[in-house]
């Protein structure tokens, strides 16, 4: 039987791992934050606006109508 497969990694090769799987990350990050930046805007913008009107039309249904009359 082989032992190697049994046995972990050193510490150095766990960080030199782990340390590469990081900057392909933050490569692939870099390249995409033009889109990721402009998404997430049109995103936030979207979730406002239909807030804004979601809260109008409520505010329309709730809302009492005054008769204000003059003696």
């Amino acid at each position: 039987m082989n032992n190697d497969a049994a046995t972990p990694g050193s510490r150095d090769d766990l960080q030199s791992t782990l340390e590469s799987f990081q900057q392909t990350l933050r490569g692939q990050i870099d390249n995409r934050r033009q889109t990721i930046v402009t998404v997430a805007l049109v995103v936030s913008v979207g979730m406002t606006v239909v807030a804004y009107l979601l809260g109008r039309r409520s505010g329309r249904r709730k809302s009492a109508i005054i008769d204000i009359r003059r003696l």
